[in-house]
């Protein structure tokens, strides 16, 4: 199984990345492939022009395709998630969640941001035509305590993260039972 994460903080380094860090260590240590991607790794200028034949978003889109699945990961920031990740998603194809599984991370100042995975994220995941959009997991930041090279997360959140990745890789799991490769090769 291949994983895109997706680091959609416009600071270096996050509470989100943080999540994604651990995440990725989770699911390296069952054999899971891992490429990470942050709006870093696009240059400003190609994501705020739309510069759709950006070698960066290309490599990106290629990745993509390729992926079993895709964890994405976001501040809260006025209700919303972070504008450099609502920029990036824009210049996607239509189709660019086509039989993927997701799972969306997110962290705010205040549980009263929680459901703007819900109400912003989600249905521009669902836009993009995600297979599996799974419940996400949304952090105080108060919960995250060092997120600078090996992140520590409160016990409650830890649990919660680990639950979430157990429920992502058995969807991963289901939908390469179901995926149009694996039926056409049973035939």
């Amino acid at each position: 199984m291949n994983v895109i994460t997706l680091a959609g903080s416009p600071r270096s380094p996050s509470r989100s990345a943080a999540l994604l860090t651990i995440a990725q260590r989770w699911l390296e240590g069952r054999g899971i492939k891992v490429t990470p991607w942050n709006v870093f790794n696009f240059n400003a200028e190609d994501l705020l022009y739309a510069h759709f034949d950006s070698p960066a978003l290309n490599d990106f889109v290629r990745q993509l395709a390729g992926a079993d699945g895709v964890i994405i990961s976001t501040p809260i920031y006025k209700a919303s998630f972070s504008g450099a990740l609502k920029t990036l998603l824009d210049l996607l194809p239509e189709r660019a969640f086509e039989h993927k599984v997701v799972l969306p991370l997110a962290t705010g100042g205040s549980a009263g941001h929680m459901l703007a995975l819900d109400y912003a994220l989600k249905p521009v995941l669902n836009a993009l035509k995600a297979q599996e959009i799974l419940h996400g997991v949304f952090s105080e930041d108060s919960q995250i305590t060092r997120y600078d090279g090996d992140p520590l997360l409160s016990a409650a959140l830890e649990g919660r993260l680990l639950e979430s990745l157990e429920t992502f890789t058995r969807a991963l799991e289901r939908q390469s039972q179901f995926s149009p490769l694996h039926i056409s090769s049973a035939l």
